[in-house]
Order: C-alpha cells, then sequence, then structure tokens
C-alpha cells in the first residue's frame, strides 16, 4: 500500500524524524487556512502517489494569500500522469542549506535490508546511481542486530555528509530504518533529506510503501488506505478482488501467478513494448474471473493490444478461453489479443478459441513469440491471420 506525501510524513513524525509542519485540504478555502495556521511562505504540494509533481507543476511556493489562492486552485484537479490531484499539502516552507538522500529496503538477492545514503539529493537517485555511483552508499543491516548507532554514523560520515550534520543524519537513518522495519514497510524513502541553515535535519519528502498483507498487524494504519486518490482502475480491482496495477504503457497484460505476469511483463519489454499493467488473475481463474479481467484492462483506454499468457495448473485453460468468449460476447475489444495457453486442458481451450472464431485473436506457443507478438500489434503492424 503507498501512501501519500503527508502520510509518510506522519509515519516519520511518529518515529521521531523531523518534518515541517503542514496540513492536507481538498479545497481552496481550507487551503487558506491551513496557510494561516502553518504560518507563510508556504508550499502547495499536489498529492498523487507518482513522481514528476514538480515537474508537472504541481509544487509551487506561495509568499501571500493571493499566491496560495492562486496555486491551490490550479493544482486542485490537475492531472499529473493520469492521477487526478484531489488533495493538496500545505507546508510551511523550508530554508535549504543541503539536500541529501536516504533509503531503506529489501535487497532480496542479498536476503538483508538495505540503508542507502547519498548527498546527492532532490534527484532521481537511478541518475546518481548511474553517472556517479561513489556518491551512493550502500550497507545491509543485520537484521538481527539492527542499525545501530555506529553503522549510522559510518554511513553518514563515509556518505560525504557535512561533518556537523553526521549525528543528525545518523539519528534520521536509525528512525527511518525504524519505520521500515516496525511498520512492516517495504520501502521508507527521503528524497530530499534536507540540512537547513540553522543545521537542522528534516525530512521534506517522503516515499513509503507498506506490505499490505501485514496491515492486520497494524490497525492505525488501515486508515491510511488513500481510496480516494487512487487510481480508480486500482480502485475498481481491489473491489472485484483482482490484483491489478496501473502502468504507463499501452499493451495490457493478463496473466495467473505474480511471478508468471513479472516475467510477461519483462518479456514485453525486451521485445520493445510498453505494459499498460500488471494483472494477476490468482489460481483457479473461472470463466467470470477472466471475462472481469479482460473489462478491467479494457477500461483503460491507453491499452492498444492485449496479451494474455496462462500457464495453467490449477487454473484450466478451458475456462479461460469459456472466459474470453464471454468478454468478447459482452464487451466486443476493439483492440487485437494474443493468447498462450499451457498447461491444464490447454488442447481444450485452444480448441475452443477456434471454434468460437473471435475476431482479431492471435494464437501463441511461447511466452517470447507471444511478446513479439503483441508489440508489433501494439504498433499497428500485421502479424498474419488471426488464430
Amino acid at each position: 500500500m503507498d501512501l501519500l506525501e503527508y502520510q509518510g510524513k506522519q509515519l516519520f513524525a511518529r518515529h521521531g524524524l523531523r518534518v515541517s509542519q503542514g496540513k492536507p485540504v481538498t479545497n481552496v478555502q481550507d487551503a487558506v487556512t491551513a496557510a494561516a495556521e502553518v504560518g507563510y511562505p508556504v508550499v502547495v504540494k499536489a498529492q498523487v502517489l507518482i513522481g514528476g509533481r514538480g515537474k508537472a507543476g504541481g509544487v509551487k511556493l506561495a509568499a501571500d494569500e493571493s499566491e496560495l489562492r492562486e496555486h491551490a486552485a490550479n493544482i486542485l484537479g490537475m492531472d499529473i500522469k493520469g492521477h487526478t490531484v484531489r488533495t493538496v499539502w500545505i507546508e510551511h516552507a523550508s530554508d535549504i542549506a543541503s539536500e541529501y538522500y536516504a533509503s531503506v529496503l529489501l535487497d532480496r538477492s542479498a536476503k538483508k535490508p538495505l540503508v542507502m545514503f547519498s548527498v546527492e539529493g532532490g534527484v532521481d537517485i537511478e541518475e546518481v546511481a548511474e553517472k556517479t555511483p561513489e556518491k551512493l552508499i550502500r550497507h545491509h543491516v543485520d537484521p538481527l542486530a539492527g542499525l545501530t548507532r555506529a553503522d549510522a554514523l559510518r554511513i553518514a560520515s563515509e556518505g560525504g555528509a557535512d561533518r556537523d550534520v553526521v549525528e543528525g543524519v545518523a539519528d534520521a537513518l536509525i528512525a527511518l530504518y525504524e519505520v521500515w522495519m516496525q511498520e512492516d514497510a517495504t520501502l521508507a524513502e527521503i528524497n530530499p533529506l534536507i540540512v537547513t541553515p540553522e543545521r537542522e535535519v528534516k525530512a521534506l519528502d517522503s516515499k513509503v510503501s507498506l506490505d499490505g498483507n501485514a496491515l492486520y498487524r497494524h490497525p492505525e494504519n488501515q486508515s491510511l488506505s488513500d481510496s480516494e486518490n487512487e487510481d480508480p482502475l486500482e480502485r475498481r480491482a481491489k473491489e472485484e478482488g483482482v490484483q491489478y496495477v496501473k502502468l504507463d504503457g499501452d499493451i495490457g497484460i493478463l496473466g495467473n501467478g505474480a511471478g508468471l505476469v513479472m516475467s510477461t511483463l519483462d518479456v514485453v519489454s525486451q521485445a520493445g513494448g510498453a505494459p499498460a499493467n500488471f494483472l494477476d488473475a490468482g489460481g483457479g481463474s473461472n470463466a467470470e474471473t477472466i471475462r472481469q479481467a479482460v473489462d478491467l484492462i479494457l477500461a483503460n483506454e491507453a491499452v492498444r493490444a492485449v496479451l494474455v499468457n496462462i500457464f495453467a495448473g490449477i487454473t484450466r485453460c478451458d475456462e479461460v478461453a469459456l472466459g474470453l468468449i464471454g468478454a468478447f460476447e459482452q464487451i466486443k475489444p476493439s483492440v487485437p489479443f494474443v493468447v498462450r495457453l499451457d498447461g491444464t486442458n490447454d488442447a481444450e481451450g485452444r480448441r475452443l478459441l477456434q471454434e468460437a472464431a473471435l475476431p482479431n485473436v492471435h494464437a501463441a506457443t511461447t511466452m517470447s513469440e507471444a511478446a513479439e507478438m503483441v508489440v508489433a500489434l501494439a504498433a499497428g503492424q500485421s502479424v498474419g491471420a488471426p488464430a
């Protein structure tokens, strides 16, 4: 479960991280009231679950009420990469002497928590890692011992933090690790972690993802789920019990099992395509589940082709075929489909699809073949006669 910036900051504050005073609001008049409370100048920040807010015009500085009204009115309702801004965070503006970066996540290859720190904050950390990797400190933590103060001080010092704020950076790293560990987070990131002219170390932004499977251990975090601001397709999928994540591409993906779907995304990307979604129909999917999944994928107007990749165990390929047939009868898709069926009852599933003669549906025997076909179809190219 991804948190909005202000929700992440509230979580940070709970664990002792310094953050600027601010308030979330949903209309201009409340923004005016909030700004009066936190004190001018203020920053008006769009609250959406995607990066690039500043470049899109979703972060503005207001020196007085007139500027605040203008910025709040412009940002509320703004579309940022498909996400509509319904909430803005009104925060007292901070003076910045330095911008650092800090994060904690799980390194699955090392099977240990990973703390990262850099003095090159305020920019994409991927850019730092690529262009100046020596400025990004990576430290694996013994999960039994946790992040010790000695380790935190060494990370801050070796990372190049100014000598007079090494202690403050270490405090922030320890608190951030505590957030990650105690809140069952999958990611806890601060970019930037700022140093003020008064040499105070504060989190100016937050990016926090919580493990949804662990929320039962954190009833206090249940309310952080922000259904009003989340993507409407993702909200619909959640209501229907489907694992769906909207992406920025134009190729719809439908598979069964998270691992298979992730592999499908990778293979489509390697073939030059851009996936429009992650959709795991789950094990044991029946015809109705498949029909709902197709309907959900096609609700995204960016989708230009769909890849159905099924490796059946509990799931039966004939049920998948019946679901596709039902979807075509009810929805009548206008985009091409590529279908790869393998596993339980795959021959029967392929027979059903062939006899149904669904328009613009193409059969593939391997995942690589399916990916190449769907990328070509999304680009408007011909791949031969439908199955």
